[in-house]
């Protein structure tokens, strides 16, 4: 191994950035006791931030013989805040509302789970546009989420309007995966996986529009549970 080398040419990263956000709401329908069934994505315009905020992890220290015996760690958990100018319609249910009739919405209701996923950009030193490469970001995937109620500010028009932006925290609880413990969020770094495993994410998560020439049908964009889509992606991989 040669000497460490700081700051090398290609070395310096960063992350920055949020984009194609997309929602999953929980179908209550066809969720079971053995498995969590999403809805069809939809597409959440206007994000302008997502902050994760990982949980626990605390230490409690053991002690015997006068002396630090062991530290045990409380379990981790996973919440985030998303923020943004505007939700699709179907995030209201995940928000408290529900319909009670055309052009009437009513608060305070049950909120339903929901999954999501967004996308972060990486640059460097020798690429610093963000884009100069089609794999150069990250997705991000969070599972079995839910919100709590946001504050939402309304202020008069004055000489320099702003549109209002929408704040939620998010919990989540975690869903299985095999070989690890249970997780609520997945991040795939794009630059680390080929091109037929970087499509076979997209197409699952964004979907595909039909293809008449071929005989093939539009997908719609669907979230799996983490087993059957990193199987989707890698095939009979595993990780490691």
């Amino acid at each position: 191994m040669s000497r460490i080398i700081w700051d090398a040419t290609g070395s310096r990263k960063f992350e920055t950035g949020v984009d194609h956000a997309v929602l999953y709401v929980v179908d209550s329908d066809k969720t079971t006791v053995q498995s969590v069934v999403y809805k069809p994505g939809v597409a959440w315009n206007g994000i302008t931030g997502v902050t994760a905020s990982p949980d626990g992890a605390e230490p409690n220290d053991l002690w015997a013989d006068n002396m630090k015996y062991a530290t045990l760690r409380s379990t981790e958990t996973f919440g985030a805040t998303i923020e943004a100018y505007t939700y699709p319609d179907e995030f209201m249910e995940c928000d408290g509302s529900a319909v009670y009739m055309k052009g009437v919405y009513v608060g305070q209701q049950s909120r339903q789970p929901f999954g999501f996923c967004y996308r972060t950009l990486e640059g460097s030193d020798i690429d610093p546009d963000l884009g100069n490469e089609d794999n150069n970001y990250r997705i991000h995937i969070i599972y079995n989420a839910t919100a709590s109620p946001s504050e939402r500010s309304y202020e008069t028009v004055n000489d320099s309007p702003d549109a209002i932006t929408f704040s939620w925290e998010i919990t989540t609880t975690p869903v299985n995966i095999t070989g690890y413990k249970p997780v609520s969020e997945l991040t795939f770094d794009m630059a680390e996986l080929t091109p037929q495993q970087r499509t076979n994410l997209t197409n699952l998560l964004y979907g595909t529009d039909a293809d008449p020439t071929n005989s093939v049908e539009a997908t719609e964009p669907t979230l799996l549970a983490p087993d059957a889509l990193l199987a989707a992606v890698f095939g009979t991989q595993t990780g490691n």
